[in-house]
């Protein structure tokens, strides 16, 4: 697929466990665009895992870090960026991604989310939490997420059917 390179970079947004870095690295791949992943970025630059910086440095330190690091790859040009979960609800990334970019929200169903970030014990803010507030966790941040060009319901969806949809969607720009 070879799409006239200068559009807006496609930004996928979504509570941890909605398939942002998977689905991102295949667009990117189909839309022979750079990928690029804000959590992944974060822990090569600094040799530490989300879950250490987290318990070692604290929440404001990590969010300041990833506000640096995410408006620094946001200005890439053909560029699928994955924002971590938490990364969208940062005013500062929110704005400039309003401007410059095409965000996507990957929404799937919370009893979905929950199984599948409850299996990943490398989640630093829900880790410690019961299905209910992880619950209300989502209910909170689908709110901003809601903010988003379009709103991809994931639900009983394969990965190639959401993959094409999105790229039907960005085409359209």
């Amino acid at each position: 697929m070879n799409l006239i390179k200068s559009k807006k970079n496609l930004v996928l947004i979504g509570m941890m466990g909605s398939g942002k870095t998977h689905l991102g690295a295949n667009l990117a791949k189909k839309l022979e665009y750079k990928f690029y992943d804000t959590d992944h970025l974060i822990e090569n630059q600094t040799n530490l895992k989300i879950s250490k910086i987290f318990s070692d440095f604290g929440e404001k330190y990590f969010r300041d870090l990833e506000e640096k690091i995410t408006l620094d790859v946001l200005r890439k040009k053909n560029s699928v960026i994955s924002l971590g979960g938490g990364g969208y609800l940062n005013h500062e990334i929110r704005k400039f991604i309003k401007l410059s970019c095409f965000t996507v929200w990957l929404k799937w169903d919370s009893k979905t989310l929950i199984d599948r970030v409850k299996r990943n014990k490398n989640r630093p803010i829900i880790c410690n939490m019961k299905n209910l507030e992880i619950k209300k966790l989502i209910e909170r941040r689908a709110k901003i997420y809601a903010q988003s060009n379009i709103k991809i319901n994931c639900e009983g969806k394969s990965k190639k059917n959401i993959i094409n949809r999105i790229i039907e969607l960005y085409e359209k720009l």
